[in-house]
């Protein structure tokens, strides 16, 4: 059942923090705007489902790096995520801000 249609100033604002409060909330923050809102907004459906596929990529991403922390290599490996993460998320950001979509690299589409 959807809901009453979203003014753009909401949609931007939801859709920003879909992206940028993955970095306090992890897949948390998408996933609460992808439910809440999906109905309400395609665009907020687009990019919630969007920011959470990433996060649920970038666990699985991490857990592996901290399994190869015994090799060292994992150690590189964790911190170079995390930076093209924050770089990514930023990236969406700006895109989500100028009403664009965003598709982040690397990310397994674990919701269509």
């Amino acid at each position: 059942m959807p809901g009453q249609p979203m003014r753009p100033d909401e949609e931007k604002m939801w859709a920003i923090g879909a992206h940028l409060g993955a970095l306090v909330l992890g897949f948390v923050a998408p996933l609460v705007v992808w439910l809440v809102f999906k109905d309400r907004s395609a665009f907020l459906n687009r990019h919630g489902k969007e920011a959470l596929n990433f996060q649920i990529s970038l666990m699985i991403y991490l857990a592996v790096s901290f399994v190869l922390w015994l090799i060292i290599i994992g150690i590189v490996i964790t911190f170079g995520l995390l930076i093209a993460a924050v770089i990514f998320m930023v990236l969406a950001t700006i895109k989500a801000a100028n009403f664009e979509d965003y598709r982040y690299p690397a990310t397994i589409r674990f919701i269509k």
